[in-house]
């Protein structure tokens, strides 16, 4: 008897091709929430985006190494097999996957973070500008955290 696809082609079911696929993305990528929520020193945050899009706002605590940097400056400052989350603007931007391919390329393990620096903002979570640290209201659209109240 053949085994199912799904609409691509893949094999679906546990050992299918969809389910491999999907093992293993969640294994690279790690959730806003899970990223705030993560013990302290348990990976280091890399802001990959430009200058610019730093200066605008980034996670507090987060190291700024923009993508096309990370093969020439990485080793200089994360220690060789220190794990490693990077983040880009949001699920519109994949300079988060480019960034994780050249860190996992530099032999980092490396997790994307999902959502970016957008769902970040959108959770209510703290984001650090030229002016100190704030954070907005959450969107209720996008996190189950609801402000207490």
């Amino acid at each position: 008897m053949e085994k199912p696809m799904n609409d691509a082609g893949a094999g679906v079911g546990a050992d299918g091709a969809a389910g491999a696929y999907f093992r293993a993305k969640l294994h690279f990528e790690i959730d806003v929430m899970d990223v705030a929520d993560a013990a302290a020193g348990s990976f280091v945050l890399v802001d990959t985006r430009r200058q610019s899009s730093w200066d605008h706002g980034h996670i507090p605590g987060a190291m700024h190494l923009p993508t096309a940097e990370i093969p020439a400056r990485a080793a200089a400052l994360i220690p060789a097999g220190s794990s490693v989350v990077v983040y880009s603007w949001g699920p519109g931007c994949n300079g988060s996957t480019f960034a994780a391919l050249a860190f996992a390329e530099l032999g980092y393990p490396v997790r994307e973070m999902i959502g970016g620096i957008e769902y970040w903002a959108r959770n209510g979570l703290p984001v650090e500008t030229t002016e100190g640290v704030g954070a907005r209201q959450p969107d209720g659209l996008v996190t189950a955290h609801q402000p207490e109240g």
